[in-house]
Parts: C-alpha cells; structure tokens; sequence
C-alpha cells in the first residue's frame, strides 16, 4: 500500500478506493498493539481525506509515471504536469533573440502613444503631479539639510518619482507595503507628513521609531507602511508571509514589496518567488531597475535580460514596464492588483528607470558613470516634466497654479525641519524597550553602563538627550 501527502496535504492512496480501505484494515491488523498507524502517526484517528483549513494550492491526483507507456509513449505524466518528449536535442538559450518589450503610454514629450490604459481623472491626476513635485522639493531640501550637517544621512528618488507616486495611487489603503528605502512618495501619497518625514529624519521623540533607525528609515502602523530595513531584500519573504496571510482570512487586499536591481541578485528574492508562486500569495513584486546596485552596474549582476524574465521561471506572471512613465506605472500596478486580488496571484513588475541622484549622501555616482549620462537623464527623461505636460495638454493646469505649488511645498518642508530641530530627543531608556515585556538583567546592566558613562563624560554625547 502507498500513503502520501499531496501538495494540498491531503491522504493520497494509490490503490483504488475500496481496496485501499481494505488494505489499510489488513495492515492495520497486523501492527502489533505497540505501534501505530500511519493516520495515528499524523494524528488522524479515521482514514478519510482530510483537508486542512489553509490550502496552498489545489488538490490534484498524483498520476503513475508508468501510465505513460500505455497511454501515450510520446507524453511523460510527471508531478506537475505532462511533459511531451522530443527526439530533437534542443537546449534552451541562454538568451532570447528580442528583449522582453517595455509597456510605455507617454512619450518623451507626453503625447499618448496608445488609449491602452487606465483612464485617470482630473482630481488623481493632480494629486500625482503635486505629490511628484513635493517628492521631488523636499528630496531637494533634506539633501541640503545633511550637507549642512543637520541630519546624518539621506537618500533621495530623483529620477524614480513616477514609480513612488504612479504605483501608490494604484493600490487601496487596506493594501500592505513592504519598501525598500526608496519609496517615501508612497507614504506621501497615503497622507504622511512634511512633519512626519522631518521628525524621523532628525530622530526626535516624535519619531515612531523613537530614533533608533537610521534617517529614511520610515515606518507607519496607520497607514500599513512596513518599516524600512537596511539589509537588502529581506522584505521580499515577509512581503509574501504576510500576503499569504491576508489570503487565509479572505481580505479583499494585497501586498505590494519594493526593492531595486540589485535586490534581484539575492537569495530573499529567489526564495520569495518560488514560495509566493507555489502558495498562491496575492504579492505584487516592484523592481526598481535604475541600471546600478549603488555602483555595481545590471551587467556585472546577470546576464538574463534585466528581472522581468525571472518571472517566467518560477511560474509568475510578469510585466516591464517605462518607470518613467506615470501612466504606464499606473496602469501596470493597476491591472497587477487585479491579479493578486481577485485570482491570488503573483505578479512580478520590472520598472525600467534611472536613479538621477546619488545613491546616498555617501555616494558619488561620478565616479562610475559619466556626469553627461546623469544629466541626460534628469532633464530629458524626468518623469515629473513628463506627466506635467500631459495634464497641460488636458487642460488641468496651469502656471499659475504650478508656481503656488512649487513655493508652498517648500515652504512647508522648511517649517518642518525647523520645527523637528528644536524637539528634544528621546530619552536613553526608550533605546531598551519595546523588545522585552520584563527587560532582561544584560540589557538592566547595559542601561546602567551607558548612563554612568554620559554622566562621566558629559562632554562626549550631545545635550538634547535626556539622560
């Protein structure tokens, strides 16, 4: 007799039906009363099917390989799938004769080049060009705020504006985000703060984190923003975890992870795939492919054509798309939740852009791509400028109004950090909770240490830190 589990976890019996019984009650028989049966060892006290309250995937009969010697000699019945045999020895190429073509609405000069797409109106249209620009005037300041030495560190999105804001704007609030540190415009566009952004950039004690992260390190419980991670793509296995999870309680949502290029290079993004593809889990996959994993360039990372065909191997569906395009990212991202909602599917999206700034403020991209290439693509590509003069062309702007946008935002984002400047920090002991429920007696000691230390010290450690 042959027992299994199949993919579903459910009793699979070779035999037919009744003999099956049949020979699980002869067996049964025979096992001395010491030891126990195989339904026992899975602790079942019947031998029925069983399902369990959570499949992955769906149950399907596990066929004899062996039946296809009498059924058709050219078919192999193989867990998974049938599989026609060839006489032909054919290896699969290493590459395609055409790359993977790039899903794009506007061009350059922000004419439609196509009606194929999710029609906007004028109220979202504006949203996304005002929080673009915001995204790009308070990048801009708190750039110049760390040069000053008024914050630690910071990263901008120059050039990668249109995939903060297009994607956000596709996806509902009840949607989980899972960032990368390159995402703040869908924080924006879900209704975070200028004050927000500059209390956590200055770690003041109105920051979430309590200035235990480093600057950009957002986070936000209210609006399901998943706090950022330095270590790179170890979102992508959450981001799936946590799909799967909102599958099982039937939640008519998704999650959506971000990571870049060179994100894809990990072993978390190959995990995640797999586990998000064989479990169903309604994920949507975001690859920021801006051509360098900080100066590593796409070449030196593979040699597959860029992310979207990786897709392919592990059973997601897959798109790329122009990431500067506001349009084409929206209506991507749009269609793509489609998918993950309403057939618990993953999609995996590639969004081909460039990163105009530096990667950090401890970055000098200068010295691994030509200083011409950067400004090629910060003028003549920027994406912002681009969907700007689609909405001219409908007629839902004008200078006017763009000129008051330009001066509030500033205007607000510079009130920010003065006022985020002049809150005191949090205090040495929120460094020690929120971990343990009854701190342990290292992290007591620990505590005592660093507090004897600044009183000993005063002169080492800064002054707006209660003690």
């Amino acid at each position: 007799m042959a027992l299994f589990l199949s993919k579903s976890r459910k009793l699979i019996c070779l035999k037919p039906k009744i003999e099956c019984l049949r020979s699980i009650n002869h067996h049964h028989t025979l096992l001395s009363s010491n030891l126990r049966t195989p339904f026992e060892i899975l602790g079942l006290n019947h031998p029925h099917l069983v399902s369990y309250r959570f499949e992955s995937t769906k149950a399907q009969t596990e066929l004899n390989p062996m039946q296809s010697i009498h059924n058709d000699s050219q078919v192999l019945n193989f867990p998974g799938g049938k599989v026609k045999f060839t006489s032909h020895l054919n290896f699969i190429p290493e590459t395609r004769e055409e790359r993977v073509h790039c899903y794009r609405v506007l061009d350059d000069d922000g004419y439609p080049l196509t009606s194929n797409f999710v029609q906007i109106d004028k109220e979202v249209a504006l949203k996304m060009y005002t929080d673009m620009v915001t995204l790009q005037t308070m990048d801009t300041i708190f750039y110049e705020a760390q040069r000053q030495g008024r914050i630690s560190f910071y990263v901008t999105t120059l050039g990668e504006e249109a995939i903060n804001i297009a994607s956000a704007a596709a996806l509902k609030m009840d949607d989980f985000i899972f960032p990368q540190y390159r995402e703040p415009g869908v924080l924006l566009w879900r209704g975070f703060t200028m004050q927000e952004f500059a209390n956590q950039l200055f770690g003041n004690k109105s920051d979430y984190g309590k200035g235990r992260q480093m600057p950009i390190h957002y986070g936000s419980n209210k609006l399901n923003y998943i706090t950022v991670a330095s270590t790179v793509a170890t979102q992508l296995p959450h981001a799936v975890g946590a799909a799967y999870a909102l599958k099982m309680d039937a939640k008519n949502a998704c999650t959506i992870v971000y990571f870049g290029d060179g994100g894809s290079s990990t072993g978390d993004f190959h995990a995640a795939l797999n586990f998000a593809a064989v479990l169903d889990a309604p994920v949507i996959f975001f690859c920021r492919n801006n051509g360098f994993a900080i100066s590593t360039p796409v070449s030196d990372q593979f040699r597959s054509d860029g992310v979207v065909t990786k897709g392919q191997g592990y059973g997601v569906r897959s798109i790329r798309v122009d990431g500067n395009d506001a349009l084409a990212v929206f209506t991507a991202v749009h269609e793509a939740r489609k998918i993950a909602v309403s057939e618990h599917k993953p999609v995996l999206v590639e969004a081909l852009t460039y990163r105009a700034g530096h990667h950090s403020t401890s970055d000098d991209s200068t010295k691994y791509r030509p200083a011409n290439e950067i400004e090629w693509w910060r003028t003549a590509r920027d994406p912002v400028s681009r969907f700007r003069k689609w909405i001219e062309r409908e007629g839902w702007l004008n200078s006017q109004f763009e000129s008051e946008l330009c001066s509030n935002i500033r205007k607000q984002v510079l009130q920010a950090i003065q006022v985020a400047e002049k809150i005191e920090k949090p205090p040495i002991k929120d460094a020690f909770t929120d971990v343990y429920d009854v701190p342990p007696a290292n992290l007591q000691e620990q505590e005592l240490f660093i507090r004897e230390t600044i009183r000993r010290h005063p002169q080492d450690y800064p002054t707006d830190v209660p003690v």
